[in-house]
């Protein structure tokens, strides 16, 4: 593998030695910095590279707007069950009423808290009035879920979204909640079911 490193180190001032302070003896070996720098220099020139040949022959469907990364999205570190609620919807593949599914692709879309629209994404977290005394509550200083939107890259408000979905059951399997037929058994509780606090993890440079 060592030949096709080569086209990424052109223009590079040497081939990095990693620690190379521990050669010994190390005579004429340029400062530990410049090679730290050299090295970087390489490692984003590898990963430009992998992410383009990535997108070039695996692209992204039209609906996932999200563009790819090498490293773990932040939100991943979120409990398991919201980590994949939140990936189902910004995929586009949830159970929100307005995702499409295989199982009934004619299926009503308004959204089942308010009737008023389609129960997308956007409208679940950001405008259901169904939801909106959650939202005052606990959804501070998040009012996009674009791609772009800096929701994605800040820890406090994610864990704010995941409080929001946990209390709400946004995007929750239906599975999940109890029949309302009746019954000559006692009614069944319909509040949502209780969700412990998400577990929030940092991922370290090391586990990329």
């Amino acid at each position: 593998m060592a030949h096709r490193t080569i086209p990424f180190t052109l223009g590079l001032s040497r081939m990095p030695m990693i620690n190379s302070h521990l050669v010994c003896p190390a005579p004429n070996l340029p400062p530990q910095p410049l090679m730290d720098n050299t090295y970087s220099a390489l490692k984003k020139r590898v990963r430009d590279a992998l992410l383009e040949e990535w997108t070039s022959l695996f692209p992204t469907p039209g609906y996932y707007l999200h563009p790819p990364a090498l490293q773990p999205r932040p939100f991943m570190g979120l409990g398991k069950f919201v980590a994949g609620r939140i990936h189902q919807m910004r995929a586009g593949k949830s159970y929100l009423a307005a995702h499409p599914t295989w199982r009934s692709p004619d299926a009503d879309t308004s959204c089942p808290s308010c009737g008023l629209e389609p129960e997308t994404f956007e409208h679940a977290i950001l405008s259901c009035p169904a939801r909106q005394h959650s939202r005052s509550r606990l959804l501070h200083g998040v009012a996009d879920v674009g791609p772009e939107a800096p929701l994605w890259s800040s820890l406090p408000l994610l864990k704010r979204l995941a409080t929001f979905i946990g209390v709400t059951s946004t995007g929750f399997p239906p599975s999940m909640f109890p029949p309302t037929t009746p019954s000559s058994s006692p009614p069944l509780s319909l509040s949502p079911p209780r969700v412990p606090p998400p577990v929030f993890r940092v991922f370290s440079l090391a586990e990329v």
